[in-house]
């Protein structure tokens, strides 16, 4: 689905990378995307028959991969032996065993390994974090996560989408761990969970539409995670930190900065966040942030904004909160 953005995102960044060529279990699919491409670019973006076409193509610095989990792992390893830099859409893997046999492969065959995870990317997101570096919003007390997303049935009518065989689950790794990701980024880790997973009446599929957890963080501050796919008709997601001296709020784009004592501020610009029933409500301006930021990770110059270690975090937080229903007890994770 998010094949278009992708490159939409490579054809606003053109003058730092080109989009050499493109390759879909659908050569139809493909065909059309290249011949988008190459009227926008003005030069021949080509179809690659196979995986191997494009490992041994000597042109090629990096590869965005935007399949299905399901078929990770067996793209990967053949690119990254043949030296090809991975972007890889969320999530690493359908488990978090699966993303850590991912995370090292790249790092065995010697490749940088890039998580899209464009919130990230978000200039609200960049504040918030350098704010939170600073120190000076004091320690951290409460953390609120909330996703309350919207998925018509016919989302999960798509054959594999919502199973744990293709996607690894339903409303965490597929649409919470976007806000998981970025929450932990800037609370640190997690320490403990306990936590409910559901299918509503909502939808039929395998797995979840429905999360609540309780969060305890090593650094002593507690928190919740609501999301939901069944929240008719969907909004944004959020994160609020409550500091000891001022609340962040990051919402649609922008952050909210409540100091106890001084100015309200806004940062950032508002945008629509495929939190509705049409999922791709989004702009590409973020994931052409993550494709030009990679192009210099892979020349050395800079660090993903979210590497395979770092998206672990969130792998492991999902597996945990999904034990910890299914046992119905608190689940502790390894900081």
């Amino acid at each position: 689905m998010v094949a278009k953005t992708h490159v939409a995102a490579c054809v606003d960044a053109a003058q730092k990378v080109r989009l050499k060529g493109i390759s879909s279990r659908s050569n139809a699919r493909a065909d059309a995307l290249a011949k988008d491409a190459s009227s926008q670019l003005g030069h021949d973006v080509i179809t690659y028959g196979s995986v191997d076409a494009i490992a041994s193509d000597p042109e090629i610095d990096f590869v965005i991969i935007a399949t299905p989990p399901n078929v990770r792992l067996e793209l990967i390893e053949p690119l990254a032996q043949a030296g090809k830099h991975i972007l890889l859409e969320k999530p690493i893997g359908r488990t978090a065993g699966e993303s850590r046999d991912i995370v090292d492969a790249c790092k065995s065959a010697g490749v940088k390994l890039g998580i899209v995870f464009q919130h990230r990317a978000r200039s609200a997101s960049q504040i918030a974090a350098e704010m939170i570096k600073s120190g000076e919003l004091g320690p951290l007390g409460l953390v609120e996560m909330n996703v309350p997303w919207w998925r018509e049935q016919a989302y999960y009518d798509e054959p594999g989408r919502g199973t744990y065989e293709r996607d690894g689950g339903g409303v965490l790794i597929s649409q919470a761990i976007h806000t998981i990701d970025l929450a932990l980024s800037l609370t640190g880790p997690v320490m403990s969970v306990q936590a409910m997973a559901k299918t509503t009446r909502f939808h039929h599929m395998e797995s979840e539409d429905f999360v609540v957890a309780g969060l305890e963080f090593t650094n002593g501050a507690v928190g919740s995670l609501v999301a939901s796919t069944a929240s008719y008709p969907g909004g944004a997601e959020s994160i609020t930190l409550h500091f000891q001296n001022a609340t962040l709020h990051l919402e649609s784009g922008q952050l909210k900065v409540n100091p106890r004592d001084g100015e309200k501020s806004v940062h950032g610009d508002e945008a629509s966040t495929g939190g509705g029933a049409d999922p791709m409500a989004f702009t590409h301006d973020w994931h052409q942030t993550i494709i030009e930021n990679f192009a210099r990770v892979v020349t050395g110059a800079a660090a993903p904004f979210a590497s395979g270690e770092d998206a672990m975090a969130a792998h492991n937080l999902i597996e945990a909160i999904t034990r910890s229903s299914k046992n119905g007890k608190i689940e502790y994770l390894n900081s």
